[in-house]
């Protein structure tokens, strides 16, 4: 714990206080100095910016989808072969690794890929749809990939919810003549609550941590249209060699991410409570 996590983490915050380190033979103590440099930075800004869009919608789809897909695998109708099949097919997204799903997507999505053969024959005759080069569509491409490649795993502890829900509830509300929309509202959400708001929390922490994805996909680009925190400090460092300064935007993610872990244990410890 301490060579792998708290030396890197007190290194990066000293890195954040000095002039520019590695590339500098002698750096000096800065202070907060590289902090109000990256505060001020318009493409720091961008990047929270869009590292916030990427976050909401990315969680709250995957928690829609993690609770239809969860709903259509709990259903009693289906054999077990049958849900046996649909849960293996459901949870592939979650068994590809970023690297297969960043090619699988750069093709399917290309200017020649399936998405815009489908288009053409269903009728559209515009130019080609650059997905990940048209800086209009490429965040919210690169949100629809991450929403596919993150659901399942959410999906699964959504059924996990559901098969605990005692079905002496739906018996009794049946008795008392509740409709399907009615037992959904009154008893699967109240009862998938906690699941849903402990799923959502940790799906916020890790998204806001998500760079492999983007990175292989878009890279950032183009011109920083999908420039994440992530893939915002990375170039900093290892692009621009402006070490420091990626150190206190690491710094700042790093605090960000602590908050938001904060909340989560305490929202845990309340429940066990």
């Amino acid at each position: 714990m301490v060579v792998l996590m708290l030396t890197p983490i007190c290194m990066v915050i000293w890195y954040s206080l000095m002039d520019n380190v590695i590339t500098n033979k002698n750096p000096v103590f800065v202070g907060m100095a590289n902090f109000v440099t990256t505060l001020k930075d318009k493409d720091f800004h961008d990047a929270v910016r869009h590292t916030v869009v990427f976050v909401v919608l990315s969680v709250v789809f995957h928690m829609l989808l993690a609770v239809a897909f969860a709903l259509m695998l709990n259903v009693k109708t289906y054999g077990r072969v049958t849900q046996a099949i649909f849960r293996v097919i459901y949870i592939l997204p979650w068994v590809f690794t970023a690297a297969i799903i960043a090619v699988l997507w750069r093709l399917i999505l290309s200017p020649h890929g399936v998405v815009n053969y489908i288009a053409e024959v269903i009728g559209y005759t515009g130019p080609k749809i650059e997905w990940f080069s048209d800086r209009r569509l490429a965040l919210h491409s690169l949100i629809f990939v991450n929403i596919w490649a993150g659901y399942p795993f959410f999906m699964v502890s959504m059924l996990a919810g559901l098969q605990g829900i005692p079905s002496d509830l739906y018996e009794a509300a049946t008795v008392d003549g509740a409709n399907s929309v009615q037992k959904f509202f009154n008893i699967t959400i109240p009862q998938l609550r906690p699941i849903i708001i402990s799923m959502a929390m940790l799906d916020m922490i890790w998204t806001t941590q998500q760079f492999s994805l983007v990175w292989m996909i878009t890279g950032g680009g183009p011109i920083n249209a999908t420039d994440l925190l992530g893939t915002y400090i990375y170039r900093l460092a290892f692009k621009k060699y402006q070490f420091s300064l990626a150190s206190s935007g690491a710094v700042i993610i790093l605090i960000v991410i602590m908050l938001m872990a904060s909340v989560y244990v305490k929202y845990q410890k309340a429940a066990d409570a």
